[in-house]
């Protein structure tokens, strides 16, 4: 079981709505877990930790290793089991807590996989939040076209991110729009992190999925 930090609903429900918060490389559950106290009363909200030590606090879902020849390699056989991972995990919570709809936000690696967990466990999670992060389809099933997908996704990048591009971000709403999935996204002048007004826009994309 993945260590977690957890924020109960403030109101009362019996099965009330579930986000799960998926931090970035290098970081830990307690980052994303400051939003907690600005999101909607009602939500569950689950901050996990990746399984990777790193060291100095932090984790990462899978290794990022660097060479000359070929720049930045992802260990993806690592990616796919901390998405058997995160998918169990998800699992166990809805069961404890009784939830209803799963909304599943990533930042950053944490988005890389939610997009990949949204493909390979269908409707797991029924809304994405894909923040600083981007569709990397080697982590997909080979024809996503096939799967019943019901998710809608929200997406944002800081238009002037050195970690990951914008361009690789900008891939994302094309190929979900040929797959005829809803998705919305955003840009904003910051580099990779969030800004402001980026948190009170998903905050609203969240509100409105509550209703």
């Amino acid at each position: 079981m993945l260590h977690y930090e957890v924020r109960k609903p403030k109101t009362a429900t019996e099965n009330p709505p579930l986000l799960i918060l998926l931090h970035g490389y290098g970081s830990n559950e307690l980052d994303l877990f400051s939003f907690a106290e600005e999101l909607p009363d009602e939500l569950l909200i689950v901050s996990v930790r990746a399984p990777y030590e790193m060291g100095m606090g932090g984790y990462a879902w899978y290794a990022i290793n660097f060479d000359a020849a070929n720049g930045k390699i992802s260990d993806l056989d690592q990616a796919r089991k901390s998405l058997v991972k995160i998918a169990d995990f998800i699992d166990t919570i809805k069961k404890e807590y009784n939830t209803s709809k799963t909304f599943l936000l990533g930042f950053s690696q944490g988005a890389i996989l939610s997009y990949a967990l949204s493909f390979n466990y269908p409707n797991k999670a029924q809304h994405v939040i894909a923040l600083s992060g981007y569709l990397n389809e080697e982590l997909l099933p080979k024809n996503p076209s096939e799967e019943q997908i019901n998710t809608d996704y929200y997406i944002s990048h800081g238009s002037v991110d050195q970690v990951i591009p914008v361009d690789w971000a900008s891939r994302a709403p094309k190929f979900l729009d040929n797959l005829q999935l809803k998705n919305v996204f955003s840009e904003y002048p910051v580099g990779h992190g969030v800004a402001p007004q980026n948190f009170y826009n998903f905050k609203s994309w969240i509100e409105e999925r509550l209703k």
